[in-house]
């Protein structure tokens, strides 16, 4: 008789846990607060421009090879690798660098700059593609069952890496190069974690080997939405449905077990297995009401930075922009230092700029331009009230005008703004902090908020918020291992389906 799993959310976690599950005999389901699935994977369609919400790039293609060959399907989507991966500009410069894969051409970029730039690069390198492949079978890739197994398993990574740990992201950059323009640059590394480089493990310059040397960074032809339409239809095959706008707000226990878990009109839904792909400390806390994540413990937890988005339909084309391009003033450390807690000015902030037709025509209408604009800011903490949205927002269309020699208002066609208080209110995402829990020492590994209950034998936790963390393939990774959880729980329910 097949169990019924229940997953509440459709990020990609959940996505791929429920093809996965699939295979090995589970019947699925899932539930889904937004009107489509995809959780921060999202599209936002407005006047006939089509945007991504959220990721515009990632890395370690490989773990959606690792995937599909589980899952028993094809491929339903085509990555397109990145040689040109982004641009950088600093605000008061006319000069845009341009970060390649190629360390040849990305060596000419800084010539009077950095010197030795090639060597010191490599070594840094090579530095963190050690660190890199020692843990990511060791650390990465694997369950804990308890903080002692998490501790015991830190015990077995070369000692030589141990500093990474006390360093930060920007100590490293310290010892390794000696210009600003380089330091900066590369450790930009740590806002793609929702963080700073002041404020971020040094063990997190793994990101830099992986865009630079390992798997670079890769898009997805037609748009990044492809990701979650394309596994959608895979759902659709194998008749797994997403129940859209469903919210879940209460639970039914039962023993040592939840027997079901009651949606935002009073329906329950009852399944053998819950899989939870909202955010594993929130929904302990507001759902669950475990005291050890209630509010006050909440707000103690160190979490992301909040998304400032704007998506911009143009009625021209931009010919200034590439595809990423991160756009930085001459503040670095105070700014870095200062957007956490909202001590300092949104007039002049950091942004990233992602042209969306350049990789994806279709977007918008010929001869017009798909604009993405992301800018971290603080989160509803520390940033309540958003009354002046629409002042940020014109301030960054005037900034990078500015930057790039065009002026953008006038060819604006439609404009879309969503502050962390939309993030937040769509996608349940905690004082609307983009990326859920930060990665600090206190929070990273097996010292995330784990992938099984507690308190409930047959409830599981998928997605950034739990092992191994954020970023796309991250949450391919942790629909594996809680995979492997449920499967040790459970076993495969028809074995000959769990062959991969």
């Amino acid at each position: 008789m097949n169990k019924k799993v229940l997953i509440i959310g459709s990020g990609l976690g959940a996505l791929t846990a429920a093809l996965r599950l699939h295979r090995r005999g589970y019947q699925v389901e899932l539930l889904e607060k937004h009107h489509q699935p995809g959780g921060r994977l999202n599209q936002l369609k407005v006047g006939g421009y089509t945007f991504d919400m959220g990721p515009t790039f990632f890395s370690m293609t490989y773990e959606f090879d690792e995937f599909v060959k589980d899952a028993g399907i094809e491929m339903p989507f085509r990555f397109q690798q990145l040689d040109a991966l982004y641009t950088v500009n600093f605000r008061g410069s006319e000069r845009r660098f341009t970060i390649y894969r190629d360390l040849d051409r990305l060596a000419r970029e800084f010539e009077g700059i950095e010197s030795d730039f090639r060597n010191k690069m490599e070594n840094f390198l090579q530095k963190a593609g050690r660190f890199f492949h020692d843990t990511e079978d060791l650390v990465i890739r694997r369950n804990f069952n308890s903080l002692w197994d998490y501790l015991l398993t830190l015990s077995r990574v070369p000692l030589k890496h141990s500093p990474l740990l006390i360093r930060t992201v920007w100590d490293e950059m310290v010892r390794h190069f000696e210009s600003r323009e380089v330091r900066e640059i590369f450790s930009l590394v740590a806002f793609f974690l929702g963080a700073t480089p002041f404020d971020t493990p040094g063990i997190y310059t793994i990101l830099s080997y992986t865009e630079l040397r390992h798997n670079g960074y890769h898009n997805v032809e037609g748009g990044m939405y492809q990701i979650v339409e394309g596994l959608k239809k895979e759902l659709d095959k194998a008749g797994i449905p997403i129940h859209t706008n469903v919210e879940i707000v209460d639970f039914v226990e039962k023993g040592e077990d939840l027997q079901a878990l009651v949606d935002q009109t009073g329906k329950h839904w009852q399944a053998d297995i819950f899989l939870v792909n909202a955010d594993a400390a929130v929904f302990r806390g507001r759902v669950f009401r475990r005291r050890e994540f209630g509010e006050e413990k909440l707000k103690k937890m160190k979490w992301t930075l909040a998304p400032f988005t704007m998506y911009l339909g143009l009625d021209t084309q931009i010919p200034n922009l590439e595809l990423h391009n991160y756009f930085l003033g001459n503040n670095f450390r105070e700014y870095s230092n200062g957007i956490f807690k909202n001590s300092i000015n949104l007039d002049k902030p950091y942004y990233y700029v992602n042209m969306v037709s350049r990789s994806n025509p279709l977007s918008a209408p010929p001869g017009h331009e798909s604009m993405f604009i992301l800018c971290p800011v603080p989160d509803l903490r520390f940033k309540p009230s958003w009354d002046d949205r629409q002042q940020v927002a014109d301030g960054i269309v005037l900034d990078l005008s500015q930057r790039i020699g065009f002026d953008l208002k006038d060819h604006i066609v439609t404009q879309t703004v969503l502050t962390p208080l939309e993030w937040g209110q769509r996608f349940n995402l905690y004082q609307g902090s983009g990326l859920s829990l930060a990665h600090d020492l206190s929070q990273m590994g097996g010292l995330r908020p784990r992938n099984f209950d507690e308190k409930y034998r047959n409830v599981f936790y998928v997605g950034a918020s739990t092992v191994p963390g954020t970023g796309l393939p991250m949450a391919v990774i942790s629909s594996r291992l809680v995979v492997e959880r449920i499967q040790k729980a459970y076993g495969p329910l028809h074995a000959q389906r769990a062959e991969v």
